[in-house]
């Protein structure tokens, strides 16, 4: 398998590098292998923990000519960005909130259900989590799970 700068395990895909990350096991003295969890397998977690937290209208793609693009729920990893060690973790999230919630709550909320998600199902630790409010959508803005019109 190539390995990176940081000589930890990489795939390619279509010119998408995938990291990988060694979760060291406990408690089994017997060599049974390891088990490798990707970077994407960790935003994936965590963008869908956080939007599944009340007052979170979807997640920020990014700036695209000064307007937040909204990502909605659709894309889990977008609006997520983390970076992976061998036993921790750290994630940078960008969501748009829903107009009328109080904005620290929902944002430790966010950090206590991403924290919870990533540890329990990857046995990292997380050591940080920064929630960026990107924008704040009105109601009649969170329109993704509009039917369509056409066929």
């Amino acid at each position: 398998m190539e390995k990176d700068q940081l000589d930890k395990p990489v795939t390619r895909t279509n010119d998408t590098v995938i990291n990988y990350t060694e979760v060291e096991k406990s408690g089994d003295s017997q060599d049974t292998g390891s088990v490798k969890i990707s970077d994407e397998v960790v935003a994936i977690i965590a963008g869908l923990s956080a939007t599944e937290v009340k007052g979170i209208a979807g997640m920020s793609g990014g700036i695209v000519g000064g307007i937040t693009e909204f990502v909605g729920k659709k894309s889990p990893s977008k609006g997520v960005k983390v970076q992976v060690g061998e036993r921790e973790a750290a994630v940078d999230l960008f969501v748009i909130v829903e107009y009328g919630v109080r904005i620290p709550e929902v944002a430790q909320e966010v950090q206590r259900s991403v924290k919870k998600a990533i540890e329990s199902m990857t046995g990292l630790s997380v050591v940080e989590i920064n929630v960026h409010i990107q924008g704040v959508a009105f109601p009649n803005e969170i329109k993704e799970d509009e039917p369509l019109r056409v066929k």
